[in-house]
């Protein structure tokens, strides 16, 4: 390994690792905004106490979220100062943006939303969760933008006298046809993460306290107490299983002009996702391949006739490019070199991307005919104890797919870390030593290890622990009354 491997494997690692906290984030403010919006609606307390109860597993991840952001804004200085120097312009003015309006809009009124209960107007409190919320979803769109630059860079002149990048037209950044894509595809695939997230959990309660309900042993406090909060539990279930099967449809759909957009912008990324070396027209969809170890060319492969070219093109006979000939075509215009991407990892993390978001919805649609009419699966059946073990993978999976996702997008790029502007081996830092980063890889690994531990104790206590008491802890009306966590 050189600088440049390890300089990309700690990029890497920060940012696939900080990723694990941003879809579960921006989907779940959202499902805890609708949750005490029924609750502010129908006046029911299990939805309040659902909203509290959800409302601190939501605290707890954007918590570790914004550490792992902070750490992860270093890398452009530390490892990657030539391309921060030949990109600043561009992308720093959305990334400022997102910091000044986005991130400004989430503390300042989740600020409010957590010390506000009891203390501000219930509709009030209700907004600031909202706002909280669409902040959330404002910052995902102007990162993205910035990340869409590195691929389909838009809005922009070259200054020869500087070799730097500079910004000429802000709109045509935030208006980049690979964000308008890309961005509802994310936020879809947020949903199936917060929506699995909430259906997992609740199906775990649900089998959990309809048990302890029936038990006979059970004081009649007790089973009183799980019956309650298996009620509860029940229709946050059916909520979380809609939320994912609908956004999961919605990512297929979004994936789809997802795909056509990358087919005309980043050719070889098409090419490589499908395993496709030659030419074709029409194209053929490749369900599997094998091919050799360097991934010059197929050994083995199963083929769909033709859905290539419907996925890429939109008809039935569309050509897309071939591996082959992109290549000797980026030779003529970039120079000699290799513009392929890792063509093993670009196809698997494609096709892992698809099937752990299909198993989840899977299971989604199981736990809604499972629990229909009232039903309730019992631990005591083989069933419902192959539920219980659903109900604990359920979460991962559409996480799996986000992050194969994004592995797929990145490394598909590759050679480019701006596409057909900049290497990657270019906008390395010239002054970095493999000690530096090894030092710091190893440092960042460690502290990414021990706040896992963190993140994974804190939401399994508090998931453990069930629904929490919706009454205040103080007297909020007594002007002396200290101020103290509502969630």
């Amino acid at each position: 390994m050189d600088v440049l491997d390890l300089a990309r494997w700690q990029f890497g690692i920060t940012t696939v690792y900080h990723f694990f906290f941003v879809p579960l984030t921006i989907g779940l403010s959202v499902l805890v905004a609708s949750m005490q919006t029924i609750a502010w609606r129908t006046g029911k307390d299990h939805w309040n106490r659902l909203t509290a109860f959800f409302g601190k597993l939501f605290l707890i991840n954007f918590a570790l979220g914004i550490a792992t952001g902070i750490v992860q804004e270093f890398q452009f200085g530390m490892n990657w100062s030539d391309y921060s120097r030949f990109v600043g312009d561009v992308f720093g003015a959305p990334l400022a943006i997102e910091g000044l309006l986005a991130f400004f809009l989430e503390s300042t009124f989740l600020g409010l939303w957590i010390f506000g209960k009891g203390r501000l107007s219930p509709g009030l409190h209700l907004a600031c969760i909202w706002i909280a919320a669409l902040g959330t979803v404002f910052s995902a769109y102007f990162i993205l933008a910035a990340n869409s630059f590195m691929q389909n860079p838009v809005g922009f002149e070259l200054d020869a006298a500087s070799g730097r990048a500079e910004l000429t037209d802000i709109g045509a950044v935030l208006t980049n046809p690979v964000l308008l894509t890309t961005f509802p595809h994310q936020i879809f695939g947020c949903f199936m993460v917060a929506g699995a997230f909430v259906a997992g959990v609740s199906m775990w309660q649900l089998l959990r306290h309809s048990d302890r309900a029936v038990s006979d042993s059970a004081e009649s406090s007790a089973v009183a107490d799980s019956a309650g909060s298996a009620a509860a539990f029940r229709p946050a279930l059916k909520l979380g299983a809609v939320v994912l099967l609908v956004a999961g449809l919605g990512t297929v759909i979004s994936g789809d002009f997802q795909g056509k957009v990358m087919t005309e912008v980043q050719p070889m990324k098409m090419a490589a996702a499908e395993g496709l070396y030659e030419d074709a027209q029409p194209a053929p969809f490749s369900a599997f391949t094998i091919g050799t170890l360097d991934g010059s060319e197929p050994l083995l492969q199963v083929e769909i006739p033709r859905l290539l070219s419907v996925l890429g093109t939109g008809t039935l006979d569309g050509e897309v490019r071939g591996i082959d000939s992109l290549q000797a075509e980026y030779e003529d215009l970039y120079g000699p070199g290799d513009y392929s991407p890792n063509i093993p990892i670009t196809y698997w993390s494609f096709r892992l991307m698809i099937t752990a978001g299909g198993i989840a919805m899977a299971m989604g649609a199981l736990m809604l005919w499972m629990t229909r009419g009232g039903r309730t699966p019992s631990l005591a059946r083989p069933s419902g104890r192959w539920l219980l073990r659903g109900a604990i993978v359920l979460p991962l999976l559409p996480l799996a797919a986000n992050s194969f996702g994004w592995i797929f997008t990145e490394m598909g790029r590759q050679p480019w870390v701006v596409f057909g502007l900049m290497r990657t081996a270019d906008g390395v830092s010239p002054g970095t030593s493999m000690a530096e980063i090894v030092i710091s890889l190893g440092t960042f690994t460690l502290l990414y290890a021990v706040l896992a531990v963190i993140e994974v104790r804190l939401l399994l206590t508090y998931i453990g622990k069930g629904l929490p008491d919706t009454e205040p802890p103080v007297d909020a009306d007594h002007p002396d009354a200290p101020l103290s966590y509502a969630y």
